[in-house]
């Protein structure tokens, strides 16, 4: 025993020997000496088993294989930049290439009002694959698919596929002269693709709704998807919508008079709700309700952005709209063109727009309209909603006489149709200024409806350069958009341009578009599969908001070039701690788009190893040391699966991608590998066997396993038995435990995730402790690799009861006794995760945050600000939906309509409506879905986004001891805590939990759950900077606005389209039967 040990016992007996303090509760000093005691043994341990100074000098020693390299991220940046941007640009060459071709084949068409049976032949993508499937159908071709490894879906290079909306009937005359003169676009398409062969989807999204897209593929491949409704419209997609009209501001008027009642306001309810949805995050909007008084129907003082959490905000709340009172449109409209005025709040500042919903009156508001809007600034749209016999007139007069248009909605059917045309007339001035308004415009993140996954659009409005005749204007330009052209560029193409394993595990790429959104970021995951949903994640949600990271996205959204380097709080990757650290930020735009990069470094991945291996017989020797016949020597090793080679196949087994890998190397040319990465993996291979070669000469008690990891990929647990049960992340640039290591130089105990169902023992696996490894070579320090042991958890028991132990101890506390009644001693890590216990019953709990174990003494930590808190928001989650009234226990349960719903008419208007004829569809188009269908893929489509909150605890301060008691009312505990030096941990004795448990026992969470997030209220008071666009086609003086809508018959019409619908639905479905 050395002779700190003998002082330490020698003073830890005179304290409990000291008569004033026999029977008392253990001071704060003697609970240090405890603590370095227990600290001592810990780190010796970790530091004598790991040899983390060993690997060190084997680094040193072998500096004649690699160099240390710079990370220049200004020029990185630039770098990257130049390249996204020419990616970007020749999308945007081809993308010209089509909008031209469409505008002249548009322009050469002849129009024809009857085709014959075999003039036009398609593939309608919703076919189903089965051979049959198109005999005897009208137009109807089928392609001839093969596996494409680019789309990861059946393909055919040789056709387009097309997609009509549901709700559309494809045999229409304009969906017939669509089809026959967009045809040739086929050529078009696949022109581009021979000039370029990354391209992806090509689309061309046309205003009547129709869709054709190259390579033709099936829109659901049931052997892959769900089958489900199709409630896909290519003009309510984010690119589509983005393309075809300027940004919005929009007052949404809602007549919310006596008349307004029944039937109408639930129609015009959910007008608006469809409305909202023609909207995206580049517009703002508000909702407002007016009778003789004119109310909000949300929070919203002004226009908010029409973000996800905005418009359901908006939606919710317009449900509770009622009906009284008289109609007085002055009071409406002078409250909507002031809200439309306000110069003060963060705007799209571009179309200004007023949509008016009503069921009519004698009011023309002549005399308001031309006080306010006399120079016809604010375009006003009229919708007449509900079947009744007011007069039209006057609500028809306000759209023409403002540059607006007017539509009828008499039933459910006509609000999808009617609340998106007004797009058509958004496009007039874009259509008049012609070249002017021919950009390439690139939208925000959203999810491919192809299974492509997360992609940006750039998109090309198309317009109609047809001349046009009438009466009143004679021979004119024609001033409507024919659609949208559109190509996809996928996330993962950009990344690929990003260089990712030289910037070191926690450093990273990001880019965020005007909206001040990410498009690239370690942190975007969205977790809904469904493409219906928007990906919009602020880049202060991605990362923990500052204040100085604030100024850097507005720096970014303007525009700039720069650099900041920030102190921040960082959330480890499986959002169980958080760290400081210390990132520089480098930042410059991407030219020719909206787009900003950025580069995040922390100062240990400044520099990074370069490995130059010239001796072939170095190199052989290394590759003998990751073959699985010697993981008995050299440990069980694992390499992380990179793309080393463009051939080698990426696997997540391991033992079949080493023998991969090893085949391929010695067989494969240096040109079709990465070299770069191919080399710091074998360097790495031969410099950690060095290491595990010590191991191997030396026994160490109380460890499960050790282990090293490193930048270049390798990681090498001893012996192979526990390498066999590893479940840590092979790949070391997604490893929770490793990146996190690298932004601390203490020892880091890391809990394991605490499930009480089939969890392994933690007595069997032991605790993860883990040290970065140092390297300083000419003043310069990296961390190129992390050490580490698994802990035994009953020898670590015995180290920490022996430490505290008090010999021939008579008193009623003799330190932390194995189950003593009297205090509980538990050991907890600087996320509140416990760790080691005397207590057998908490051994169990390994793991598991203490706020859950013994929330009153967790609490208390934290008003003591032993602990600090960060809560966060996760808005990329998702959850069970909300169950209304109606609906049964479960999420797959189908509400059932009582007899009362099914004879009011007003029940039809409703939401329930639709949702039951979805499912009735549903049945009878995949009759034995249900009972087929992987009970996963069912929880995965039935599942929606939604906010989540967790909460993280984390050391703030410097302070190292702690004290307090806890008082119950009629009891209280006394607790003192002391911090480990050279470690994340805090020990702590308290009062038995069992000796007073009159506190509230309410646990305290930290793990992950459903939440309202932020009060949206709040936010829009204080709105996040963003950039609207620099041009804005909202008005042209050569605009013809005198087809403006009106005229009696489109109810009629309205309702046989939808009873057609429905017939065609129905016989659809018995043929598939």
């Amino acid at each position: 025993m050395d002779t700190y040990k003998v002082g330490a016992w020698v003073f830890l007996v005179l304290l409990w020997q000291d008569g004033s303090l026999a029977s008392e509760f253990p001071t704060q000093l003697m609970i240090k000496v405890w603590v370095e005691q227990m600290q001592k043994e810990l780190v010796t341990l970790a530091d004598s088993a790991t040899a983390g100074q060993s690997l060190t000098q084997i680094f040193l020693k072998n500096q004649h294989l690699y160099t240390v390299e710079q990370n220049d991220a200004e020029e990185l940046v630039a770098r990257a930049a130049r390249k996204i941007e020419q990616l970007l640009r020749k999308r945007s060459a081809a993308l010209e290439k089509l909008a031209t071709a469409a505008e002249k084949l548009q322009m050469e068409h002849m129009w024809k009002d009857d085709f014959e049976g075999d003039e036009i032949s398609y593939y309608n993508a919703k076919d189903n694959l089965d051979a049959n499937e198109t005999e005897g159908r009208k137009y109807r071709i089928r392609p001839d698919f093969k596996e494409d490894p680019s789309f990861k879906r059946l393909t055919d290079y040789n056709h387009t596929a097309v997609h009509i909306p549901t709700d559309i009937y494809d045999g229409s005359t304009i969906v017939l002269n669509e089809l026959d003169w967009s045809e040739a676009l086929e050529e078009v398409f696949r022109k581009n693709r021979e000039d370029d062969p990354t391209l992806l989807w090509q689309v061309y999204g046309s205003a009547t709704g129709l869709a054709r897209y190259y390579p033709a593929s099936p829109w659901m491949d049931s052997r892959k998807t769900l089958s489900k409704i199709d409630l896909y419209d290519v003009r309510r997609r984010p690119w589509y919508i983005q393309g075809a009209a300027s940004p919005k501001d929009m007052l949404i008027l809602v007549d919310a008079s006596g008349s307004v009642s029944g039937l109408t306001l639930k129609l015009i309810r959910t007008s608006v709700s469809e409305m909202l949805e023609t909207l995206s995050d580049d517009d703002y909007v508000n909702v407002v309700y007016f009778n003789t008084r004119v109310k909000k129907t949300a929070c919203f003082e002004h226009l908010v952005q029409a973000n996800v959490r905005n418009k359901k905000l908006l939606k919710d709340a317009v449900q509770n709209i009622t009906a009284k009172g008289i109609t007085n449109y002055t009071k409406g409209f002078e409250f909507a063109f002031e809200q439309l005025s306000t110069t003060n709040v963060s705007r799209a500042n571009c179309n200004k727009i007023i949509m008016l919903f009503t069921d009519g009156g004698e009011e023309r508001a002549q005399a308001i309209l031309e006080k306010y809007n006399a120079e016809k600034k604010v375009r006003i749209f009229t919708f007449s909603v509900g079947q009744h016999n007011y007069d039209k007139g006057p609500i028809q007069w306000m759209a023409c006489s403002n540059k607006g248009y007017f539509y009828e909605i008499p039933s459910i059917g006509a609000i999808r149709i009617n609340t998106q045309e007004y797009l058509d007339v958004l496009g007039r001035p874009m259509v008049l200024a012609d070249k002017q308004a021919k950009q390439v415009q690139w939208t925000n993140v959203y999810l491919d409806a192809l299974e492509l996954g997360l992609v940006i659009t750039g998109t090309l409005p198309v317009f109609n350069k047809t001349k046009t005749i009438d009466d009143r204007n004679g021979e004119h330009q024609n001033q409507l958009i024919l659609g949208v052209m559109g190509i996809d560029v996928s996330l993962n193409d950009i990344k690929k341009l990003t260089p990712r394993f030289t910037i070191g595990p926690n450093g990273y790429y990001f880019a965020i578009d005007p909206n001040g959104y990410v498009l690239l970021h370690p942190n975007l995951l969205p977790k809904n599969p469904k493409f219906q949903e928007p990906v919009t994640l602020d880049f202060l949600d991605a990362e923990l908001e500052n204040d100085l990271k604030v100024e850097t996205r507005r720096m970014m959204i303007d525009g700039e070039t720069g650099e900041r380097t920030i102190d921040t709080l960082v959330k480890t990757q499986d959002e169980r701690y958080i760290d400081r650290g210390v990132r520089t930020y480098t930042f410059a735009p991407v030219n020719g788009t909206d787009y900003s990069l950025a580069l995040a470094l922390p100062r240990y991945s400044e520099h990074f190893i370069q490995a130059n291996l010239g001796d072939d017989l170095k190199r052989a020797m290394s590759m003998e040391t990751i073959q699985q016949e010697r993981f008995d020597e050299f440990g069980y090793t694992y390499i992380a699966p990179r793309e080393y080679c463009k051939e080698l196949k990426l696997s997540l087994n391991n033992t079949e991608f080493l023998l991969d890998f090893s085949q391929y190397i010695d067989s494969s040319t240096p040109d079709a590998c990465n070299m770069s990465l191919v080399n710091r993996l074998i360097l790495d291979a031969g410099l950690t066997a060095e290491l595990v070669k010590l191991w191997n000469e030396q026994t160490v008690e109380g460890i499960v396993a050790r282990f090293v990891a490193t930048d270049g990929g390798i990681t090498r647990v001893y012996p192979r038995s526990a390498g066999e049960e590893w479940t840590e992340n092979p790949e070391t640039y997604e490893s929770s435990f490793y990146k996190r290591t690298l932004d601390n130089k203490i020892y880091i105990f890391t809990a394991p995730s605490f499930n009480s169902e089939g969890r392994e023992p933690v007595t069997d696996s032991g605790i993860l402790v883990s040290k970065a490894v140092e390297l300083t070579i000419d003043e310069v320090t990296i961390k190129p690799a992390v050490v580490g042991v698994k802990l035994n958890v009953s020898f670590w028991m015995s180290i920490f009861m022996n430490a505290t132990l008090k010999l021939n101890c008579k008193d009623e506390i003799c330190g932390c006794l194995r189950n003593d009644k009297h205090v509980d001693c538990v050991i907890l890590d600087d996320g509140g995760f416990l760790l080691m216990s005397n207590h057998d019953e908490y051994i169990t709990l390994i793991g598991q945050f203490f706020g859950e174990v013994d929330p009153v003494l967790m609490i208390n930590l934290v008003n003591t600000s032993l602990y600090s808190f960060n809560k966060t928001y996760d808005y990329q989650s998702i959850c069970d939906p909300e169950k209304d009234g109606k609906a049964a226990a479960g999420p797959r349960s189908v509400y059932v309509p009582t007899i009362a719903d099914m004879l009011s008419i007003g029940w039809w208007a409703s939401s329930a409506a639709w949702s039951i004829l979805q499912q009735l569809f549903f049945g009878l188009m995949f009759p034995n879905l249900m009972e087929a269908a992987d009970d996963d893929i069912l929880d995965a489509m039935f599942k929606e986004s939604c906010i989540t909150e967790q909460t993280q605890y984390f050391f703030d301060n410097n302070e190292t001891s702690y004290s307090g008691v806890l008082d119950c009312g009629n009891c209280s505990r006394m607790y003192r805590a002391e911090k480990l030096p050279k470690t994340n941990l805090v020990f702590l004795i308290a009062d038995a939990k069992a000796t007073c448990l009159s506190c509230d026992p309410r646990p305290l969470r930290q793990a992950e759950q459903p939440s309202e997030g932020p009060d949206p209220c709040e936010l829009a008071q204080n709105p996040r900077y963003r950039k609207g666009p620099d041009v804005c086609f909202d008005n042209n003086e050569d605009e013809d606005d005198s087809d403006c809508g009106g005229g009696t018959s489109l109810s009629l019409r309205l309702w046989l389209m939808l009873g057609l619908q429905l017939v065609l639905w129905v016989i659809a479905a018995l043929q598939n039967s």
